[in-house]
């Protein structure tokens, strides 16, 4: 029997408060639901308990990192520079030599090599390869994480679903779907965030909140729905009385496993988004920063992948020992590559014609490398997989229905992302 879209999500939401409240409840859910199908109401429930626990990590490098210096080296060719290649766990594939450490767990990712855009502009390719769109004056489009944090709720994290990790990123966060679903911002990894600790005691805190609830009631005599700036105010209260605050405290883990990281701001932040994902929060998003290498490319690139490969390798392990890799999808990229070309001042410029993406976690076939630059890295001869057919497969991995619609502000329906196809090979 087909229902509804309308319907379907409301029983959508049923689904997910029956998963919190237990058994009994979901057979309510199934007696109340006769009339529109059982078939429908258990559809939505496999749903529900296959995404149980679905995460996602955002390695983010902001600037464009290049794909010669790291995942798509070119020896031999002028284009190739002087980064060497080394050979990775899997047969006949090789790495920048700046990334050993991920070429010994090269059979736990899967690298797309023919990532290709039309959009150079850093603010314009950065919103797209968070958003899957361009930026319109009359819409703000939702960042996957946004989207992401309202598709995957966990009613039992009291942490904001979506937290980034790093420096400041001037892009989406929740867009039309509201500032519930906007980024928590974590500038520095390895202590409590700014503003989370009360600045008086917990009971007087408590005294505060309950006075403010009162306020805000009398202004009608009766108690109002919650404004969008009340549910906020709520949340950040649970949040900073919540024992799950000490996912934010690195010191709590043992130095055998601070070690495995390595050192520096991305080490940390690699390290806190195991935390928080352990801890339940839904999307993690860490950035490093300053890939944008227009001159001396190649020890600022060397440099950058030293901050990145003992910390990206050490998290994907980590998730696996932990049991978490399976239900947790990493995704690492920048907004484009850099150009094939090394300019006078050995440095490479804006270049989203042929780029490179990697995949780890998830449910997603790793041991592999997914399409193919010619030579001189100068295009995508094989395969080429564009920013909306990577979050088509994003979205699928993680069980999120990129389908659906969300009606926007100016009443016009669109989806978390619109064309694009799934990649088979690497999902199914």
């Amino acid at each position: 029997m087909n229902t509804s879209p309308v319907l379907r999500h409301h029983l959508h939401l049923s689904v997910q408060r029956s998963h919190v409240a237990g058994r009994r409840d979901f057979l309510k859910v199934l007696s109340a639901a006769g009339a529109v199908g059982l078939t429908d109401v258990l559809s939505l429930r496999a749903d529900e308990l296959r995404r149980q626990g679905t995460a996602c990590i955002l390695l983010w490098m902001q600037g464009g990192p290049s794909q010669f210096e790291t995942f798509d080296p070119k020896p031999g060719h002028a284009n190739g520079g002087e980064t060497k290649a080394i050979a990775t766990r899997l047969p006949g594939v090789h790495f920048s030599e700046n990334l050993p450490y991920l070429a010994d767990i090269a059979d736990r990712l899967a690298l797309v090599r023919s990532m290709t855009t039309r959009e150079g502009e850093h603010q314009r390719a950065t919103y797209l390869m968070h958003t899957s769109y361009l930026p319109m004056a009359s819409v703000k489009y939702p960042a996957m994480g946004a989207v992401v944090a309202r598709e995957l709720p966990r009613p039992d994290c009291e942490l904001p679903s979506f937290v980034r990790i790093g420096p400041q990123l001037n892009v989406a966060g929740g867009g039309f779907l509201g500032t519930r679903y906007d980024p928590f911002i974590v500038l520095s990894a390895g202590r409590l965030p700014e503003n989370t600790r009360p600045a008086t005691e917990m009971t007087q805190f408590d005294r505060r909140l309950a006075l403010m609830a009162r306020l805000e009631s009398a202004k009608s005599g009766a108690p109002p729905a919650p404004s969008e700036h009340e549910q906020l105010y709520a949340g950040a209260a649970r949040m900073i009385k919540s024992s799950q605050m000490a996912a934010f405290d690195l010191e709590r883990e043992p130095e055998k496993v601070r070690s495995q990281y390595g050192s520096g701001s991305f080490a940390s932040s690699c390290l806190l988004a195991r935390r928080l994902i352990e801890s339940g929060v839904t999307f993690v998003e860490a950035v490093l920063g300053n890939w944008d290498t227009h001159q001396e490319n190649f020890p600022r690139s060397r440099t950058l992948c030293e901050q990145l490969d003992r910390p990206f390798a050490a998290l994907v392990t980590d998730l696996a020992e932990r049991g978490l890799l399976d239900k947790t999808l990493v995704v690492w990229m920048g907004e484009f590559g850099r150009t094939p070309r090394v300019n006078p001042r050995g440095g490479r410029d804006h270049f989203p014609r042929a780029f490179s993406a990697v995949l780890a976690g998830g449910g997603v076939r790793t041991g592999q490398v997914l399409g193919a630059t010619d030579d001189g890295g100068e295009a995508v001869k094989d395969r080429p997989v564009t920013e909306k057919d990577l979050f088509q497969t994003v979205y699928r991995a993680l069980g999120v229905n990129s389908r659906q619609e969300y009606m926007s502000p100016i009443g016009r329906p669109i989806k978390p992302v619109d064309g694009g196809q799934v990649v088979q090979e690497l999902v199914g």
